[in-house]
């Protein structure tokens, strides 16, 4: 007799199971403790089988004969209804490990297994985080180029262009570490370049001119403010290494006998160790600096906590302080300020120029050999740097560094 919601509320529960049929196997067990559970009984191999449907009144009859015709289905000489539960269990197993969001931190975690700086992947999650919802929980082999477009233009809406094609760069770096596990047959992001607004390029703020230079050299060296400040923006102009490498500088890096600093491939942005050759006038300034520091891990440790280094704000708030806007001056602007006016002098090859600016060789091969390449060049190059700063710094009305002898 099929069964019907009426007499399955008033089946009551007995000392052993109770079994009402609907017929074609489906049956609800009554328990003695009063619960009520839904099986499907078949056949398979000349045995007796059952199949778990869910529990009554969550599983109403409504939803219990689907199940069970469903699972009907696939009932076969090879294959049972247990054997699909566990194909399907093992397939959303499968989905899930699968999501973007699951990829996207075996990416992250592969890069941060390569040595990849903390700022660099953190940066990188902070980009993830602003497509999860739209992109996040979808198997990674269900992406489109439409899906990944429609995830990113919000952004772009807001007018944050270059975040934008940073996102979407990530994203494509993701989908091509899925292909290269195949989990993925191509990379979705291929097929939009093009489709987001292009960024405007803003270059960071440096003084460029000899005579402007001088002006921002002697502003420094007037700086009425802390001294450890000062001395950060006079090493800045004297080494033009990049503000952050300055700001987390350890004492243990430096090697005052030998005149040189070696930065670790970790606070890199090419991720390669570094060398600084040391002028007279930046051995100078760092024994100064000792003098306050000295006793603590980092050269300039924050006002705050000395396991933390000063913020970068710390040194451009000390040029805004000195007179000079951020379209004028910035921490970062003292490398353009170096490269332009050595290379306009005409006294040193253009290649030593980049070896100290610790710029990549576009041309790998070249830049496999030429690691130790134009160290003597760099160690002349750097002290003729700071002479010329002081130059600069002295003159009123400096002459073109063109004019000056190498010697």
């Amino acid at each position: 007799m099929p069964l019907t919601d009426t007499n399955i509320r008033a089946a009551k529960a007995g000392q052993k199971i109770k079994k009402l049929s609907d017929g074609g196997g489906l049956q609800l067990w009554i328990f003695p403790n009063g619960a009520k559970r839904w099986r499907l009984a078949y056949r398979k191999d000349g045995k007796q089988k059952l199949l778990a449907l869910g529990v009554y009144p969550e599983v109403t009859l409504r939803v219990a004969l689907p199940r069970a015709g469903a699972a009907r289905e696939h009932l076969s000489p090879s294959t049972s209804p247990v054997d699909t539960q566990r194909q399907d269990r093992r397939a959303r197993a499968i989905a899930a490990a699968n999501t973007f969001d699951a990829i996207s931190f075996e990416w992250l975690e592969k890069k941060r297994r390569e040595g990849r700086a903390d700022s660099t992947l953190k940066k990188a999650e902070w980009l993830f985080s602003l497509v999860r919802l739209k992109i996040g929980k979808r198997a990674i082999a269900d992406l489109t180029p439409a899906g990944i477009l429609e995830a990113v233009r919000p952004i772009e809406a807001k007018g944050n262009h270059e975040t934008a094609h940073k996102t979407l760069a990530r994203i494509g770096a993701v989908c091509r570490y899925a292909v290269a596990t195949a989990r993925l047959d191509s990379d979705p992001t291929r097929d939009l370049r093009g489709a987001l607004t292009a960024p405007n390029v803003k270059h960071q703020a440096a003084i460029t001119s000899p005579d402007e230079f001088g002006a921002l050299l002697r502003a420094i060296e007037s700086y009425s403010g802390a001294a450890a400040t000062r001395i950060a923006l006079e090493l800045l102009a004297l080494t033009f290494v990049r503000p952050g490498e300055l700001r987390h500088a350890t004492w243990k890096e430096f090697d005052f006998d030998k005149s040189v600093w070696l930065i670790p491939p970790g606070r890199m942005k090419m991720r390669r160790p570094h060398t600084v050759p040391l002028s007279r006038q930046a051995i100078k300034h760092l024994t100064t600096l000792k003098e306050l520091s000295g006793q603590d891990i980092l050269l300039f440790p924050s006002e705050r906590s000395k396991q933390r280094p000063m913020s970068e704000n710390t040194l451009n708030g000390a040029l805004r302080r000195l007179g000079f806007t951020s379209d004028e001056m910035t921490s970062h602007g003292f490398r353009a300020s170096a490269s332009t006016l050595l290379n306009e002098c005409g006294l040193f090859s253009a290649d030593a120029i980049e070896r100290q600016l610790a710029h990549a060789d576009e041309d790998a091969v070249r830049g496999v050999y030429s690691r130790g390449a134009y160290w003597s060049e760099r160690v002349k190059l750097m002290q003729f740097w700071a002479d010329e700063c002081d130059r600069l710094r002295l003159s009123e009305a400096p002459k073109p560094l063109a004019l000056r002898n190498a010697s």
